[in-house]
Formats: C-alpha cells, structure tokens, sequence
C-alpha cells in the first residue's frame, strides 16, 4: 500500500469536525487536538488579503476559517479523501481551493508565493524537516510566516498506521533546525492540554528571513 492509499484510509475512517464550535461559529482555527482548545488565529497576525497555503489541509475547516477573514487559500493534502470533503464542504467560499499532493512534491512543482504557510498535524510532522524546510522558505514572501503544530516529542496519540514516521523534535531542536533554513524569530510554545487530558500540544512560529 502506498503511503498515499495508508493516508486515504486513515482520512475515510476519521470523525468529521463539527459543523459549529461551542460559541456557535461556523468557522474557526484550532491548533490543537481538542475541541475548543488553545489559541486562535491571531498567531498568524492580520490574514486579510494575505496568501495561504496549508500544508496537510485535512477537510479544510481551518484554511476556510482564515479565508473567510479576507485571505486567499490553498489547501494541499496527499489523501484524495480529504481533497473530496473539503470540496464538498468549502467550495463555495471564493479565493479558497484545493488540492491532492504529497508536500514537497507540491511544492517543487509551483511557482506561487505564500504571505502564510500553516501545518496542523500535517506535513511538518510526517516530512523530513531538512527536505520540506528550504522547500517551504524557497515559496515564502520575505517575512512571511511559518506556524505549525504537532504533539509534544515523547508524548504518545494517535499515529495512523504506516502512514509514515513523525519527525518529533523539541523546542530547541526546531529552533536550531528552522534558523539554519533561513527562518527568523522562532518562537515556540507548549500548550497545556485541558482539564482530565494529560498531553498538550506544541505550537511553533517562525519568519521567514
């Protein structure tokens, strides 16, 4: 099975995201694993009439959520399922699409820049940060923004099977990696999980320099 069709199972068996948040919004960003949970998308700044690419885009609630702030959108996932409910669910809204394509291939083949690359549990975790980092810087506007999230390093959750490995990494260790690939002003945060769940989620946000 390829890691493609490992990916496309996984999307076909996963619960789809609410349709409203607690606050009764139809769109919304979520960084991390739980409903409702953690900080929103003013970690990206000011999104309005800025381009986006999302890189592991899932059912593209959270790329949808910034386009409907004014930004333009471009959702990329390798799973063909995911690709077919995030059409389905968001191809009404103008400036937002999407795609089915590994990440780096996606992003040897464009000749677009972004003003914003985001990864919600998605190719920044799945992909070999020293082969999609100088991919990524190389599609960025100068100063664009970096932000993506994963499970702290060590922490044990959900990994889909043979979907491939998680390139797990500590704060430092994404902040050593991000500056030798051009990035500037690393900051990186642990979120603290809510009450009754023990693992948080790490947030981190550089600059492209």
């Amino acid at each position: 099975m390829s890691l493609a069709e490992s990916w496309d199972r996984y999307a076909a068996g996963s619960k789809p995201r609410r349709t409203v948040n607690a606050r009764g919004d139809a769109t919304w960003l979520n960084w991390t694993q739980y409903p409702d949970h953690g900080p929103d998308e003013s970690v990206l700044g000011p999104v309005a009439g800025r381009r986006v690419l999302e890189l592991g885009s899932g059912s593209g609630s959270n790329l949808a959520h910034l386009v409907a702030l004014g930004a333009t959108g471009q959702g990329v996932d390798i799973a063909p399922a995911r690709e077919t409910v995030a059409r389905e669910r968001w191809g009404h809204l103008p400036g937002l699409e999407f795609c089915t394509a590994e990440a780096t291939a996606f992003l040897n083949e464009t000749d677009e820049r972004f003003d914003v690359v985001l990864s919600i549990f998605g190719a920044v975790w799945f992909v070999d940060p020293d082969t999609l980092l100088p991919l990524i810087r190389s599609r960025m506007t100068a100063g664009g923004i970096l932000a993506f999230s994963h499970l702290p390093p060590g922490s044990q959750g959900p990994k889909p099977v043979k979907a491939g490995l998680r390139h797990d990494r500590t704060p430092d260790e994404w902040g050593r990696i991000l500056t030798g690939h051009g990035f500037s002003d690393v900051r990186v945060s642990l979120i603290d999980p809510p009450k009754g769940r023990a693992v948080g989620t790490m947030l981190v946000r550089a600059l492209g320099a």
